[in-house]
C-alpha cells in the first residue's frame, strides 16, 4: 500500500469525520448487515476477491461503513486481513471437485455432465423492474416459500453436481499447447514484493485480486486489436470448494473448514506462432463474477507472448491493476503541494520575466 495517507488541520479533521458520520446516517434507519451480505451478492463477491479475503459477512461490513464505496471497502478489508494470524496452509483444491451452480461451454454444445445456465443474468431483458421499488417482506417469503414448493415438486436432476473438465477432452487428443508442470513454492504476493518478471503463481495472484474494471478494460482492448486473443470459453464453472487443512496430530488426516464460492475459467486462445496446439488462458476469482473471470484468462494468456503491446507488458499490467494503490495514487494529489506547485510558478515567472527582458533589450 503505497499512497494512503492523508494530513491535515485536526480540528477540520474531527468535524470532517462527524459530517462523514451524518451522511451515513442519514434517514435514521439502520442497514442490518445480512440485507447487504444477502441482497448485494455480486458487489460482495467482488469486493472480497480484490481484497483476497473470503468474509461475506465483514465485506458487507466493510460497504456498510464506507457508504458502499468499493476502494473502501477493499480497503478496509485488506486492512483486517493484515492483522489476522496464519494458523494453516490448506491442502490444494482442484477445480474438477467443485460442486457445480453454473457450467457452460461456448466450443461445445455437448459437454460431459451437461450444461448448466444456473443464476446469471445473461438471458434477463435490461429493463428497470420497478415493481422493485415497493418490495414487501409477506411477498418475498410467500415467493420463497412458492419456490421452495415447486423446486421439491420437481423431478430429480439427472446431472451430477460435479464434472470432469472439459478441455480434458482436448488435452487427451493432444490438442492442447503442452505446458509443462510447475511445482515449485507458489509467490505470496500479499507476504513478498511482486518481483518482475514474475512467476505465474504471482501473476494469477495479482490478476484476481486486481480491480475488476481494470482487468476487464485491459482484457477489452486486447480482444479488439491492441493483442492477439480472442477466447472462446473451453468452460466456465460456478460453485463451492471445500477447504482442508492437515490435522496437526495425526499425518495424512484432513479438517473441512469450511466452503469457499469461486468462478473459474479456462479459455481457448488459438494457436501460438512457432507453437503446436491450442492456448489457453485461465482465470479464477472469488465469488459469481463472470467478467472478471474470462478477462483474467485473456490477460494470463497475454502474459505469456512476446508481443509489443500493453498486455504483454507485466510490468505494465501487474503494477496499475491493484485498487489500492491505484486508488490512493490518485487521492493523493489531494494533498498539500504548495511548496512544489509554487516552485513551478516561480520558475515559470522566472522564465516570462528573462523572455520580457530580452524583448525590451
Amino acid at each position: 500500500m503505497g499512497y494512503v495517507a492523508v494530513t491535515g488541520g485536526q480540528e477540520a479533521i474531527d468535524a470532517s469525520i462527524e459530517l462523514l458520520k451524518e451522511y451515513r446516517s442519514v434517514g435514521d434507519m439502520p442497514v442490518e448487515i445480512g440485507v447487504i451480505r444477502d441482497r448485494m451478492g455480486l458487489l460482495i463477491d467482488r469486493i472480497m476477491s480484490e481484497a483476497g479475503f473470503y468474509a461475506p459477512d465483514y465485506a458487507a461490513l466493510a460497504l456498510k461503513q464506507c457508504e458502499g464505496s468499493p476502494e473502501e471497502a477493499v480497503f478496509l478489508l485488506r486492512a483486517y486481513r493484515s492483522t489476522l494470524s496464519r494458523n494453516y496452509t490448506s491442502r490444494t483444491v482442484r477445480g474438477e471437485e467443485m460442486h457445480i451452480r453454473r457450467r457452460i461451454s461456448s466450443a461445445f454444445k455437448d459437454i460431459p455432465g451437461g450444461q448448466i445456465l444456473g443464476p446469471t443474468y445473461d438471458y434477463v431483458h435490461r429493463l428497470l423492474n420497478f415493481n422493485l421499488a415497493d418490495e414487501a417482506e409477506a411477498e418475498l417469503k410467500a415467493w420463497c416459500k412458492e419456490f421452495e414448493e415447486k423446486t421439491q415438486k420437481a423431478e430429480p436432476a439427472a446431472l451430477s453436481d460435479q464434472a470432469p473438465r472439459v478441455l480434458d477432452l482436448l488435452r487427451e487428443e493432444g490438442l492442447l499447447e503442452e505446458v509443462e508442470e510447475d511445482h515449485t513454492e507458489p509467490c505470496d504476493v500479499t507476504m513478498e514484493n511482486l518481483p518482475l518478471p514474475a512467476p505465474r503463481s504471482a501473476i494469477l495472484q495479482t490478476l484476481t485480486r486486481a480491480d475488476t474494471g481494470f482487468v476487464s478494460g485491459l482484457a477489452y482492448s486486447d480482444i479488439r486489436g491492441f493483442g492477439m486473443s480472442h477466447p472462446t470459453i473451453g468452460e466456465l464453472r460456478y460453485g463451492s470448494l471445500e477447504i482442508i487443512v492437515d490435522y496437526p496430530l495425526e499425518e495424512g488426516e484432513g479438517w473441512y473448514v469450511g466452503d469457499i464460492f469461486i468462478t473459474e475459467v479456462e479459455g481457448l486462445m488459438g494457436t501460438r506462432p512457432g507453437k503446436e496446439g491450442i492456448g489457453v488462458g485461465y482465470g479464477c476469482v472469488i465469488g459469481r463474477n463472470d467478467t472478471k473471470a474470462i478477462a483474467m484468462s485473456v490477460l494470463d494468456r497475454a502474459l505469456t507472448l512476446d508481443l509489443d503491446s500493453p498486455t504483454s507488458d507485466m510490468e505494465f499490467v501487474l503494477l496499475h491493476g491493484d485498487c489500492l494503490e491505484m486508488n490512493g495514487f490518485i487521492s493523493h494529489l489531494k494533498l498539500p503541494h504548495y511548496v512544489t506547485f509554487q516552485s513551478k510558478l516561480d520558475g515559470l515567472r522566472n522564465r516570462k520575466r528573462s523572455l520580457e527582458d530580452g524583448k525590451n533589450d
